[in-house]
């Protein structure tokens, strides 16, 4: 594999995962807002004040994903947060259709920023110097 075709690959998959990221920052932040985050949170059994801190994790490590920004440190900080969600959805079974959502897309959301983490930025960063190391082809 070339490594052109590594670097493309490591934007897709930035571009990715952090648009979900942000996505889901903004849903809790405009649209459940963060109090009703925080009382979501209540509900679960977790503190209220962690969502703002979730809300605030989401929109930094997925815009610094997106432009390719500290990206290996943004995916390893929010990998604990994806595989978080996935622990209320744990009852429900494994497939996110289920009933009260299951715990699939949040599995798939956290290995997929472990993904971003071994992979890096790629060339199409902003956060990509001459001394960062390229992707190493086997």
């Amino acid at each position: 594999m070339n490594d052109r075709r590594i670097d493309l690959a490591a934007l897709v998959l930035r571009l990715t995962l952090g648009t979900v990221l942000i996505a889901h920052g903004l849903l809790k932040l405009v649209v459940f807002t963060p109090a009703g985050t925080a009382a979501f949170f209540q509900k679960i059994g977790l503190p209220g004040p962690l969502a703002y801190l979730v809300i605030a994790a989401e929109l930094a490590t997925g815009i610094a994903i997106v432009l390719g920004w500290r990206t290996r440190l943004a995916a390893i900080a929010v990998a604990p947060i994806l595989f978080g969600s996935a622990l209320p959805h744990l009852p429900n079974g494994w497939l996110f259709s289920a009933a009260g959502g299951g715990w699939e897309y949040s599995a798939f959301l956290g290995f997929t920023a472990i993904a971003v983490a071994l992979l890096g930025e790629g060339r199409y960063a902003i956060g990509r110097t001459a001394a960062t190391p390229r992707a190493v082809t086997a």
